[in-house]
């Protein structure tokens, strides 16, 4: 009996074990799909797996979030000013000029790299401290609490340096004064004067404001923290500049749809070194000029000479360095120095072409005078007689084959009726000539030669006293 009910009992475990196993297996995958299911709803929610050690681990963020609650930020409304509804926050700046990178005459702008520190109070930063130490904190919480909005005028392009992170400083003291500090490149315009151009001195200036669309002088005053010694500056050395003096300064600045506003000015003044442009314009310009000269001493019959030195050379190369300093700056409607003294020895050089151009034409004349007064014989050979310049020349010709004029009777009777007329000068009297103008210009035009020899003298004082006005007035 009792092996009976034994067998019976094998029996129906064997046939029950299959069905335990199929449970047991059916719910370790109900398991392990709630398990996946739980993770994807997880990763989709919040973008990814988060790992609870690491977090904990976390300095950074536990750091900050200290600092909030240390600072009460959750506490307060950060988007209105402090004391908003009161007197105008005084907000001290001071600035630390690093570099001026560059200054445009092209562009009329400038370049600077600065650092640019504010101080003012905010009250609700404030936090008990029983060691009265600063807290330093990064760019993350300057977003989270107010700042001023500070701002260049007149700038072109300006960012905050983020290499290898934000230059931003926030330091906050325990009785809620702060300074916050950055590092900033602003490209700022600049009206220059270039009247006396390249002697010139510019003067230039960085502004800053609060924003004119939020707080006014009624809400925020903007000052220099350390009056003039708030403006600092390293050894900064410009190529073509000499930095006079920097200074800062203050003033108001009126809008008609929004009121006054508060201005502060960095000011510097720039000279500009010539020594670069007497090397580039101005030993050049002379050099040509002088060059232009040593045609008057070359004989005035070399056309292709005198032509080829006074009316190519020099003058295509006045024209290439005027041209050359024009491309280098703005396009400005008066006359600058450098254009007047350009100019003027453009006009030097352009005066000696025409002083040749005076002498073939005077000599040309004399020389075919001589020959239409002159009896030319049947054998004489004009191509030996012609110059290279193409024209008959008195040194060419054989005078002493023409027959003399002969003196008739005619001539002397009119010779002596016209002494007989004049009378003797009396004792004490001194006879003088008037030469008149008909008279010199008859002459030089009879010898032409001489026009070189007074040019020779005359355009060289001309230059130099043209100099020594023109420096006088501008360097």
């Amino acid at each position: 009996m009792r092996l009976a009910l034994l067998a019976l009992r094998l029996m129906v475990l064997a046939w029950l074990w299959p069905v335990t196993q199929l449970n047991s297996s059916t719910f370790a995958n109900k398991k392990r799909h709630k398990e996946v299911y739980v993770g994807e709803n997880t990763k989709a929610k919040h973008g990814g797996r988060v790992d609870l050690k690491m977090k904990k681990l976390d300095s950074t963020k536990s750091l900050l979030i200290k600092s909030e609650q240390l600072l009460r930020i959750e506490d307060h409304d950060f988007a209105m000013r402090p004391g908003f509804g009161g007197s105008a926050l005084p907000v001290g700046i001071d600035v630390q000029v690093e570099s001026i990178d560059s200054i445009s005459e092209v562009n009329m702008d400038f370049t600077m790299t600065l650092y640019l520190r504010h101080y003012w109070q905010d009250d609700r930063l404030a936090f008990p401290s029983s060691s009265n130490k600063s807290r330093t904190f990064d760019a993350r919480l300057v977003k989270k609490i107010w700042v001023p909005d500070v701002f260049f005028v007149h700038s072109k392009r300006s960012f905050i340096h983020d290499t290898t992170m934000e230059n931003i400083m926030l330091r906050v003291f325990p009785d809620g004064n702060i300074l916050y500090s950055v590092r900033i490149t602003v490209t700022a315009l600049c009206s220059m004067d270039f009247s006396s151009f390249p002697l010139d001195t510019q003067n230039c200036s960085l502004e800053l404001e609060s924003f004119k669309h939020a707080y006014n002088e009624n809400d925020l005053m903007l000052y220099w923290k350390n009056g003039n010694d708030s403006l600092r500056t390293d050894e900064i050395v410009l190529s073509q500049f000499f930095i006079e003096d920097f200074q800062p300064s203050f003033g108001l600045a009126f809008y008609s749809s929004t009121g006054w506003y508060n201005r502060l000015y960095i000011n510097f003044i720039l000279r500009r070194h010539i020594f670069f442009f007497m090397l580039q314009t101005y030993f050049p310009t002379m050099l040509m000029v002088m060059l232009s000269w040593v045609s008057f001493w070359i004989d005035r019959r070399a056309v292709p000479a005198r032509v080829s030195l006074a009316g190519i050379t020099t003058v295509l190369t006045m024209s290439t360095i005027i041209t050359g300093v024009s491309a280098s700056m703005p396009q400005v409607s008066y006359v600058k120095a450098v254009d007047i003294y350009l100019w003027a020895s453009f006009l030097f050089v352009f005066l000696s072409v025409i002083e040749y151009a005076a002498v073939n034409y005077f000599t040309t004349v004399e020389e075919m005078k001589k020959l239409k007064n002159a009896k030319i014989p049947s054998n004489f050979d004009t191509t030996q007689a012609m110059a290279f310049d193409g024209c008959f020349h008195d040194n060419d010709i054989d005078l002493a084959s023409f027959p003399e004029v002969s003196i008739t009777p005619n001539t002397d009777r009119n010779t002596q009726s016209r002494n007989s007329t004049v009378s003797a000068p009396t004792e004490g009297t001194r006879l003088r000539r008037r030469n008149t103008l008909k008279y010199n210009l008859s002459f030089i035009r009879s010898n032409s030669y001489m026009i070189d020899s007074y040019s020779r003298v005359i355009f060289p004082m001309a230059y130099l006293l043209f100099n020594i006005i023109y420096w006088s007035l501008y360097a």
